[in-house]
């Protein structure tokens, strides 16, 4: 069993999160749930809670039993960190070294495999800031699922959408698994 880290950020498609989350555990995975502020709009922990069957994490500074602070036990816990949905936002804050909430805080002291699943605005995610961010991370060994193409939930059609679930959860299995090609 693997250990993953799924964390959520602010996107319409963090409602998608909960059957990834209940995919990856019935494949066998122990898979905590760690939500930025802006996910908490679009889904819940009770929800996240039930389908992991784990607590679900949604501030740096909770208490928890131990001594260990809760987000580096997670980092060092965790076999893969996946974020899905990753917004321009947290991307921009991984690139950058921000550990600004739980989530950001975990990638930067993680030394597990990092796992993005980009959705957001298409203009977004062309962006040259976008782009740039998400080649630094790549170059620190992060490997990206889409975004898709297809409508998306500003109106827009184009890339940008987020990945399918089942294809994310393959990914995910896939790199746990020490294979080159996930996609």
């Amino acid at each position: 069993m693997s250990n993953i880290v799924l964390g959520i950020t602010g996107s319409i498609a963090a409602y998608k999160a909960a059957d990834l989350a209940s995919l990856l555990t019935k494949a066998g995975h122990q898979v905590t749930c760690v939500l930025t502020k802006e996910a908490l709009e679009f889904v819940t922990p009770l929800t996240l809670a039930t389908l992991s069957r784990r607590p679900v994490v949604t501030d740096l500074f909770a208490e928890k039993e131990g001594w260990q602070p809760g987000h580096i036990q997670l980092a060092d816990e965790a076999d893969l960190l996946l974020i899905a949905p990753a917004t321009a936002n947290v991307i921009a804050a991984m690139a950058h070294g921000f550990a600004q909430d739980a989530l950001t805080a975990i990638a930067l002291a993680t030394r597990a495999r990092l796992l993005i699943a980009p959705a957001m605005n298409g203009k977004m995610w062309q962006h040259p800031a976008t782009q740039r961010n998400v080649e630094t991370l790549k170059g620190w060994g992060a490997r990206l699922i889409g975004p898709a193409e297809g409508l998306l939930a500003c109106g827009y059609e184009g890339l940008g959408r987020l990945a399918p679930v089942e294809e994310i959860a393959h990914a995910a299995s896939t790199l746990l698994a020490g294979e080159q090609k996930i996609v």
